[in-house]
């Protein structure tokens, strides 16, 4: 025995009204991961040692600009990208997302020698046994086991850009290669690791004040 046209077409609503809110909800998902906040997977040692390979990373996608879901323009400004921000941005080589620091800001007179960063002529590192650079506010520490990679020569950042680097400086694909990051290609900040390999969940902040 057939069920009723009327319970069929009472299931058939059903379906089509839980597909809509299945489908609003996954709207909504959508609109805040990618307008709001989202998470970032740290491909590569070369960040090290303040994020570590396999990292996730909570971003704040508002940081710099509201921006329309899916890389969309800005449609609320922000803070400006500051200078120390661990940053998510759109490669200038590829378009690939990737996370450096950032070291120098328009108009700022840069350059890195062994490894180490000079801003408006003067050295930024920090006298002592370990390997630690000012950039901004804080003092960060650098990996040198692989050396200090490539140098960069004095130059002046132009209007508009800023440069990124690599805390693992001898390991690290960064502007030193691929030259100087507009700044309307970053998409994000970095607040701090929830999750690391050997730890499970934990926190650690990578902001700075």
């Amino acid at each position: 025995m057939h069920p009723p046209e009327s319970t069929k077409r009472s299931r058939l609503a059903g379906w089509r009204g839980e597909a809509l809110r299945m489908g609003l909800l996954l709207a909504l998902l959508l609109v805040f991961r990618s307008s709001f906040a989202n998470h970032y997977v740290v491909p590569s040692g070369s960040m090290q040692p303040a994020l570590q390979p396999g990292d996730r990373v909570l971003v704040d996608m508002r940081a710099y600009g509201w921006r329309l879901p899916l890389g969309g323009p800005v449609v609320w400004p922000a803070d400006a990208p500051r200078e120390g921000d661990i940053a998510v941005f759109a490669s200038p080589h590829d378009g690939t997302r990737l996370i450096k620091r950032i070291v120098a800001l328009p108009g700022q007179r840069v350059a890195v020698r062994d490894g180490r960063l000079w801003v408006d002529g003067r050295s930024r590192a920090v006298p002592g046994p370990r390997a630690l650079d000012i950039v901004g506010t804080q003092a960060v520490e650098l990996d040198m086991s692989h050396g200090g990679g490539p140098e960069l020569p004095d130059m002046v950042v132009p209007a508009g850009h800023a440069l990124v680097v690599g805390d693992h400086r001898g390991n690290s694909f960064d502007g030193r290669q691929f030259g100087l990051v507009p700044l309307s290609a970053f998409r994000a900040r970095a607040l701090g690791v929830y999750w690391r390999r050997g730890e499970g969940l934990a926190w650690h902040r990578l902001t700075q004040h």
